[in-house]
């Protein structure tokens, strides 16, 4: 018994000790004034693991903190990352951060992940919706490496179609469902009887009508 209990003693120093190391971390990031790390700090992060602030991976990361609010990390959106990643230094942050992607890409995870992309980027309250040339670079960003041809393909016809605005969750959602059921370019199988947002009916037609 007293082997166990001297094990998890053990074990919780170490926990404690890589909780102080996670929180020195962020406090070395974080606006004195506001106790937030902000996009300076963010900024300043990227540099540190030598990432570009624009790259897939920071938004990774904030999905794994559950981040709400985009370029602001609390302390406690950064304990839970950092503590799931065991980031409790800058090189072991920057050593998981390929683990955190190869995690991220897991069908099940990606789902999830692909879906916080679009609330990450809602930045007023009760805002439901995001301009078109902002959604153009969230597509690009998260779903570009997977359906390159696809994504270049909606996001030209975003470009030059004049009905929508702005994008919102439905219609983020169906593009990726779109993406992964549908054969592209022929697009045989797509079937506009089938519940569909209406801007993916009009980029089928779009495309079909260029293809001809």
């Amino acid at each position: 018994m007293r082997r166990s209990s001297t094990r998890k003693t053990a074990s919780s120093k170490a926990t404690t000790k890589e909780l102080e190391r996670i929180d020195q971390l962020f406090h070395s990031y974080a606006n004195r004034s506001s106790n937030l790390i902000d996009p300076e700090g963010i900024e300043a992060l990227c540099s540190d693991v030598e990432v570009d602030h624009t790259d897939v991976r920071i938004l990774m990361l904030a999905w794994k903190m559950k981040a709400e609010k985009q370029g602001y990390f609390t302390l406690e959106e950064w304990r839970r990352g950092l503590k799931a990643l065991h980031g409790d230094t800058v090189t072991k942050l920057k050593k998981a951060l390929p683990e955190l992607e190869k995690e991220v890409r897991r069908p099940t995870n990606f789902v999830d992940f692909y879906s916080y992309a679009f609330r990450y980027c809602l930045t007023e309250e009760k805002q439901k919706s995001i301009d078109i040339e902002s959604i153009c670079e969230l597509l690009d960003l998260v779903l570009g490496s997977q359906f390159r041809a696809q994504v270049d393909s909606f996001v030209e016809y975003l470009k030059i179609q004049n009905d929508y605005k702005v994008i919102n969750m439905d219609q983020w959602m169906g593009f990726f469902r779109f993406c992964n059921e549908i054969s592209f370019p022929e697009m045989h199988n797509y079937d506009p009887e089938l519940a569909w947002p209406l801007i993916l009916d009009n980029f089928v037609e779009w495309s079909r009508a260029k293809h001809c």
